[in-house]
């Protein structure tokens, strides 16, 4: 089968088509045949060695999101057959013809969705909705989200309003952007290099991090949280935290699934049904073929995509 791998760590020149065997699903593992990938920030950090820890073991297969049909089963799994169409986080390897996918992590597609706009929805829908419900913006006036026009952040604007915050901020690098989040539902949008993001909020939902965190924490009002839910790094100023009485929480899905299985799997159901209902549109920016990989990951460097951008084996 044709997988995308890289052997060295740098930009998207370093992504190469290869030919390798076909995987054996493990303990709790499906084997799925893909027929939609999603490229994420942190997959392309981690091609630049930029990751959680500086870097992962080479070679490496990047990719973290995968939806298509199920071929094979690992052992000790339940609760799904060979044929199921499904979609799962993987962490790694889904950039590939085949994918291992934790079976805790998979869910069934709905009649009729198509695999590119269930992972425009899925992934990028559960980090919305975690990073929400770990901020807890039930009577919270104000949200702002950096990364508004991304695949999570746009996502993020619509669950924000759906849960009823009156003021909905989408921070992002242009303002060719704006139409398109005004479009969604948010109330102001805001560029980074703007002297101001206008009045203080109550929450932050930071997809950005690096230098741009501490201007999100600034963004907050007395006894603000800001949620940080990137893989950017970035510095919190500690005396920020004291002087306002503010709270960062950090948050990754991995953890998130493991140790809220019930919410997790409601989030999900809560996603199909939103979108079902055409009240949340996951918003797919190019679709492009696995061999053009390199050119998806230009798309997301440069922060030119409004919404998902997914490859197609």
């Amino acid at each position: 089968m044709r997988q995308i791998r890289f052997h060295t760590y740098g930009g998207p020149e370093v992504l190469r088509v290869e030919e390798v065997g076909t995987p054996e699903p493990g303990p709790g593992e499906l084997l799925v045949r893909a027929e939609a990938i999603g490229v994420t920030l942190p997959v392309v950090r981690r091609v630049r060695g930029d990751g959680k820890g500086g870097g992962v073991p080479l070679p490496c297969v990047p990719g973290d999101e995968i939806a298509g049909e199920v071929v094979a089963l690992g052992p000790e799994v339940t609760g799904f057959a060979v044929g199921d169409r499904v979609t799962s986080l993987t962490f790694s390897g889904a950039y590939g013809e085949l994918a291992l996918a934790p079976a805790f992590m998979a869910g069934r597609l709905p009649a009729g969705m198509s695999a590119a706009r269930a992972v425009a929805l899925v992934r990028p829908g559960h980090v919305a909705l975690a990073a929400l419900s770990t901020a807890a913006p039930i009577g919270a006036e104000s949200v702002l989200i950096t990364g508004a026009a991304g695949a999570t952040g746009h996502l993020a604007v619509q669950l924000a309003k759906i849960q009823g915050v009156p003021r909905v901020v989408a921070a992002v690098g242009s303002a060719a952007k704006a139409e398109f989040l005004y479009g969604l539902g948010a109330d102001e949008v805001v560029t980074y290099d703007q002297e101001s993001w206008g009045e203080p909020v109550d929450i932050v939902l930071d997809g950005v991090g690096g230098d741009l965190l501490p201007r999100a924490l600034g963004a907050l009002a007395h006894g603000g949280r800001l949620i940080f839910f990137n893989s950017g790094g970035g510095t919190v100023p500690a005396f920020e935290l004291l002087a306002g009485s503010k709270t960062v929480t950090g948050l990754t899905m991995r953890r998130f699934a493991a140790v809220h299985q019930d919410l997790y799997q409601r989030h999900r159901a809560q996603l199909w049904e939103l979108a079902g209902a055409g009240r949340v549109r996951a918003v797919v920016h190019a679709e492009l073929p696995l061999a053009d990989a390199a050119k998806a990951h230009e798309i997301i460097e440069a922060r030119a995509n409004l919404g998902k951008v997914v490859l197609v084996p």
